[in-house]
C-alpha cells in the first residue's frame, strides 16, 4: 500500500479503531454525564442561587473530557505495544490496522481541538487541559524509562490515575474562573467523591477467580476477595460522600450502591467470573446519574 492511499485512508481507519477501542456509547456517554455532573454539584457545595443549566462552556468542557479520554486511548495503545503483542495480538496496532503515526497524527488534532475548544472558555481552562494531556504523555515516557512502572499494577495505578484527577479539576477550575460556581474547599471531597466512584470500576473490571501471573488483574495482588472487598469500599465511600456534601440533593445517588452490592453478592457468593464488572459499570453511570438528578432537581425545587 502506497503512502498516498494509505493518507487517504486514515479517517476511515481511525474510525474504526474508534469505534472498537473507544467505544463511543461507553466512554462518550461517561464523559458527558462526568462533566454535567460535576458542573451541577458544584453550584450545590457553592450554594449558587440559580440552577443549573448547560451552556456553551458546558459543550466546550463535556467535548474536552471525551477528547482527552480519546487521547489516554491512543497513548495507552502505543505504551502497550509489546504486551499487546505477546498477549492480544488481535489489537489495531499490532495488526496493522492502525499505525503509530495515524495515531500521533491524530493526538495532535485532538490537541489542537481542545486548545480551540478552551479558548472561548477561559486562559486557565487551555492550561488545565493541556496539563492533563502532557502528564499522560509523561507518563507514557517515564514507562519507557522506567519499565517497572508498567509492571507493577498498583505503581501503574498511583502514576496513572492523575490523569483521571487533573480532568476533575479541569472541569472545576474551568467553572471558577468562568464565574459559574464559586470556590469552596469542599471541592477537595467533591472530586474524591468522584475519584472513588471511578476506581471502584477500575478494581471491579480487574478482579477475577482465574489465576493467571500474567494477567494485569488487582486480583492476583491482592486476591479476588480482597480487590472485590476494595471495590465495594470505594463504592461505599462515593456513596457516604454524597449526602454529607450535597445534602438531600446526595440522598439519590445512595440508591446506586445497589449494583456493587449485587456484583459482589454475584461474585463472592456465586463465584460468577463475571460478576463485578457489569455491576461496576451499572454504578459509575446511575451514580452520576442519579447526582446530577439530585443536584438539579431539588435545587430547582421539584
Amino acid at each position: 500500500m502506497t503512502s498516498t492511499s494509505l493518507a487517504r485512508q486514515t479517517p476511515a481507519r481511525l474510525g474504526h479503531f474508534v469505534l472498537r477501542m473507544f467505544r463511543p456509547q461507553i466512554y462518550v456517554t461517561y464523559g458527558v454525564l462526568w462533566t454535567v455532573t460535576l458542573e451541577a454539584a458544584s453550584r450545590v457545595i457553592s450554594q449558587s442561587a440559580a440552577p443549573w443549566t448547560p451552556s456553551w462552556p458546558t459543550a466546550a468542557r463535556a467535548a474536552s473530557v471525551v477528547l482527552a479520554l480519546l487521547f489516554a486511548r491512543m497513548v495507552d495503545e502505543q505504551k502497550d505495544l509489546d504486551y499487546d503483542r505477546r498477549h492480544n495480538p488481535d489489537r489495531p496496532l499490532v495488526t496493522g490496522a492502525i499505525t503509530v503515526t495515524e495515531l500521533r497524527g491524530a493526538m495532535a488534532l485532538i490537541a489542537a481541538l481542545t486548545v480551540a475548544l478552551n479558548l472561548l472558555v477561559s486562559a486557565l481552562s487551555v492550561l488545565l487541559i493541556l496539563l492533563a494531556l502532557g502528564y499522560t504523555l509523561l507518563l507514557a515516557a517515564l514507562e519507557r524509562r522506567f519499565p517497572r512502572l508498567g509492571e507493577s499494577l498498583v505503581v501503574s495505578l498511583l502514576v496513572s490515575y492523575p490523569v483521571q484527577l487533573l480532568l476533575s479539576v479541569y472541569l472545576y477550575f474551568s467553572l471558577v474562573t468562568n464565574g459559574e460556581t464559586g470556590a469552596d474547599a469542599r471541592a477537595v471531597p467533591l472530586l474524591a467523591m468522584f475519584a472513588c466512584a471511578f476506581l471502584q470500576f477500575e478494581f471491579a473490571r480487574k478482579t477475577e477467580w482465574r489465576q493467571d501471573p500474567q494477567a494485569r488483574l488487582y486480583s492476583e495482588v491482592f486476591g479476588p476477595r480482597g480487590s472485590a472487598a476494595i471495590s465495594l469500599v470505594l463504592a461505599a465511600a462515593a456513596v457516604a460522600l454524597a449526602p454529607a456534601l450535597l445534602g438531600r440533593a446526595g440522598l439519590p445517588p445512595v440508591a446506586a450502591l445497589v449494583f456493587p452490592a449485587l456484583g459482589a453478592w454475584r461474585f463472592l457468593l456465586h463465584k460468577r467470573p463475571s460478576g463485578l464488572m457489569l455491576p461496576g459499570m451499572g454504578f459509575v453511570l446511575f451514580f452520576n446519574l442519579l447526582c446530577f438528578y439530585g443536584s438539579t432537581a431539588f435545587v430547582s425545587g421539584w
